[in-house]
């Protein structure tokens, strides 16, 4: 398919936002960019924190029988939530996940945002999610699920980027080529490369995303701050948020 796909935004899930977000925000030097109330009618709440251009999301369940809720159920509390992309039209990546057998979830349109969510079960490991913000293909453009704002929180002062997503499978080649499939992108190895992203597909007992890396200024402050929050801190690996955070430099 011609048009652009980037990595937009990670959705991790926590039983409560605190001290996750706060927690995370903390060690990795990030700031709180927007909590959107849109998602109070799934029963949920949420707050975002901008990594460079790539949004991070942490959403928690307030009442019972949410998808949220049910995702910490199954997987206990494993495995990062969704993988979201913008890109030149979600409608038509949506119609071609359908013709591959990737049912459409949910569509959600706030004028000037479209996004169009597939069927976790389908998608394997997690949901997929493509959008698009009409009049905002700039990667520092307006981007309403992030708030009016967003592009002023961004801080580089200890976290530089989000790098790669690490996906477990029993068959990781078998999900990288579904996923592959799904967005239309080839598979190199067992690896999808975006242009500002990359999705990383490692043998694992279930199916899950199972790892964000990030690229930080100084790989022994993150650490040393993420173990002042009674996090277990091996190498310059610690698990937040149902997944492990990865610090290089």
């Amino acid at each position: 398919m011609a048009g652009y796909l980037r990595l937009r935004q990670i959705c991790l899930v926590a039983p409560q936002l605190e001290p996750v977000i706060s927690d995370i925000a903390d060690i990795m030097g990030l700031s709180v960019c927007y909590r959107d109330d849109n998602v109070a009618k799934y029963g949920l709440e949420n707050a975002l924190l901008p990594v460079d251009t790539i949004l991070l999301e942490v959403v928690a369940p307030f009442k019972p029988g949410t998808a949220a809720g049910r995702f910490i159920e199954k997987t206990g509390g494993r495995g990062g939530y969704m993988a979201i992309f913008c890109c030149d039209d979600p409608d038509a990546r949506g119609a071609h996940a359908n013709g591959l057998g990737v049912r459409t979830a949910n569509v959600i349109t706030h004028a000037p945002y479209h996004g169009v969510q597939l069927h976790p079960r389908d998608c394997r490991a997690a949901f997929i999610e493509f959008n698009h913000t009409d009049g905002s293909d700039d990667v520092l453009g307006a981007y309403p699920p992030a708030g009016p704002e967003w592009q002023k929180h961004i801080r580089k002062d200890v976290t530089q980027a989000l790098t790669e997503v690490e996906m477990q499978s029993p068959e990781p080649q078998a999900l990288a080529a579904h996923w592959g499939r799904i967005l239309e992108v080839p598979v190199s190895g067992a690896e999808l490369r975006l242009p500002n992203c990359t999705f990383r597909f490692v043998n694992g007992e279930s199916e899950i995303m199972s790892a964000l890396t990030f690229r930080v200024d100084d790989v022994a402050k993150v650490r040393d701050a993420a173990s002042k929050k009674g996090l277990d801190v091996a190498g310059g690996e610690f698990a937040l948020g149902g997944v492990v955070f990865r610090l290089m430099q």
